[in-house]
């Protein structure tokens, strides 16, 4: 019996981490042709780098790391729109499923996206400073929106190194700022705006568990936010607390589904399974003491609220930066389940507890024709290359 034994793929490549996540960076041009385009090629590819799906859950023959932080792709391609610098366009990569998640974005791997736009070539030399603070304008293909990324310049080179310190992150870097311009998610739902029910407050029916009072909310990434004590938690939970409870998590996820089909973004809860990226579920609580995963002790003095977010199936260690949008627009909405837990009133800024630490978000929104809409949400994060050079994996098929 003869066996034919194909040479494996080399494909240039950056890894990366963006904020509190890590992923493969691609640019397009350097992709197998097949996977040039959206379908089964290219998302046979992504999964084979990041080592998906694996049953073990552990990714060892792939560039992931087992969590929704990790198993994550990024394509970026020139400008596909007038005034904007690339086309930033994210996969997120199931573990144990053979699928990619296409339908949002990734706020933290976003970060990184202007430090690889510059490295790699896509912005003109001449426009950036020797030193200074450049902004990459990101169009974000998945859900069509504008990015700037303010990235820092040091003797004409992305500056890494720094000492803002990011929790969730071990070490410190340099500051990037980010701004989510008109950030709302209005294209989905039945609604077609920002609060897709159109209310404010909503009770969700979930059958077998309950009546839930809810926000739902498409802005940054769609997010249904519930009050922590109606699940029987504190709000100050680290992960072992959720991600040791099957239980927990099935719950959480049937509450996710019923609240994907009533933002109008499946028609039946068991499309959810198929859409694990999108919509997060988070819950909220008033400020409260709390040690973080590091030990760090985190005062109820210095937080407007705590928040724990869960994604694909499970809490996250930190929280995902499309999340912070929306948590900090919804607290800057009053009457908002999330504006209930940070004491009411109007805000401009929240500061919000999560399993790391805190995080600062400031979102501006105003109330147009009786419709809330976000103009632009705020907050600061890193990035730093982690290896360049080339990936290798076994050629899939087709290709």
């Amino acid at each position: 019996m003869t066996t034919t034994h194909r040479p494996q793929l080399r494909i240039p490549a950056t890894y990366l981490r963006g904020g509190t996540s890590k992923g493969v960076f691609f640019r397009l041009q350097d992709l197998p042709e097949g996977a040039r385009v959206p379908g089964p090629a290219r998302d046979a590819l992504l999964m084979r780098v990041i080592g998906s799906p694996d049953p073990y859950g552990k990714h060892t023959d792939g560039m992931g790391g087992a969590t929704s932080s990790t198993s994550k792709c990024v394509i970026i391609s020139p400008p596909s729109v007038p005034d904007h610098d690339v086309d930033y366009l994210y996969g997120q990569v199931a573990i144990d499923s053979a699928f990619v998640d296409w339908s949002g974005n990734c706020g933290n791997l976003s970060t990184a996206v202007g430090p690889f736009a510059i490295a790699n070539g896509f912005i003109d030399p001449s426009r950036l400073p020797r030193d200074g603070v450049f902004p990459v304008r990101i169009w974000q293909a998945n859900i069509g929106k504008t990015i700037v990324c303010h990235v820092p310049i040091r003797d004409g080179q992305v500056q890494e190194t720094g000492d803002f310190e990011l929790d969730g992150v071990t070490f410190p870097a340099a500051e990037i700022v980010l701004e989510f311009i008109d950030p709302s998610d209005d294209g989905e739902g039945e609604g077609g705006a920002m609060f897709p029910t159109g209310s404010l407050v909503d009770t969700l029916e979930v059958p077998g568990i309950g009546a839930f009072e809810v926000t739902m909310i498409s802005a940054g990434i769609p997010t249904v936010f519930l009050d922590a004590e109606a699940l029987g938690y504190r709000g100050d939970e680290l992960q072992p607390a959720i991600n040791e409870d099957r239980a927990a998590l099935q719950k959480l996820e049937t509450i996710r589904a019923h609240a994907a089909v009533r933002m109008g973004l499946i028609a039946d809860v068991a499309e959810a399974a198929k859409r694990q990226h999108t919509p997060k579920l988070a819950f909220v609580s008033p400020p409260r003491d709390y040690l973080s995963s590091s030990g760090k002790a985190i005062a109820a003095g210095d937080i407007d609220l705590n928040v724990r977010a869960l994604s694909m199936g499970k809490l996250h260690h930190a929280m995902m930066g499309t999340c912070a949008v929306a948590i900090a627009t919804a607290a800057a909405v009053p009457g908002t389940v999330v504006n209930r837990a940070a004491g009411g009133g109007a805000r401009e800024v929240v500061r919000f507890g999560h399993p790391s630490g805190t995080l600062r978000v400031g979102a501006d929104v105003a109330q147009i024709d009786g419709q809330w809409q976000v103009r632009k949400a705020v907050m600061s994060r890193s990035a730093r290359v982690l290896m360049e050079g080339h990936i290798r994996i076994p050629p899939p098929s087709p290709l």
